[in-house]
């Protein structure tokens, strides 16, 4: 008689998309659950994150009054395949606002592409909003280094 053995698998906890190294379990879906993100650089990753999973409402609600389209209809756009993010700089200018540089990688039809922004996110009702952000290109940078 054969003895049967319970087989138990471990599923492996799925990494965030932002690349903290944490699992997104404990990374990013508190935030895109409704607990406020404590610093810029957490909501930038959030949004990145939302972007690669498509969440639309999220990244509306996090994106201040002033600068917020009134819709991203992100399901209008060819499938985009994040690939990666690269934290470069985050600093609080102001007890209020704070700066985030950033490089995200993605594919789109097969193709290539970056996006290097400098993010400004300002801080309003016990709450971090993306205002706008800058996209830099290599004159820009070694504009800023030589500063």
């Amino acid at each position: 008689m054969k003895s049967s053995k319970s087989v138990t698998q471990t599923i492996a906890p799925q990494p965030c998309p932002c690349e903290s190294g944490k699992p997104y379990s404990t990374c990013c879906q508190p935030y895109h659950q409704g607990l406020v993100a404590p610093t810029a650089e957490a909501l930038m990753r959030s949004r990145y994150t939302a972007f690669a999973l498509g969440l639309e409402n999220y990244l509306l609600d996090t994106w201040h009054p002033d600068t917020r389209p009134t819709a991203l209809n992100l399901a209008d756009d060819p499938p985009t395949k994040w690939l990666g993010l690269q934290v470069k700089h985050s600093a609080n200018t102001e007890p209020t606002k704070a700066t985030v540089e950033f490089l995200a990688r993605y594919k789109i039809a097969g193709k290539a592409y970056r996006l290097h922004e400098l993010s400004q996110f300002i801080h309003l009702e016990n709450r971090w909003y993306y205002l706008t952000g800058s996209e830099l290109s290599d004159a820009v940078i070694k504009k800023l280094i030589l500063r």
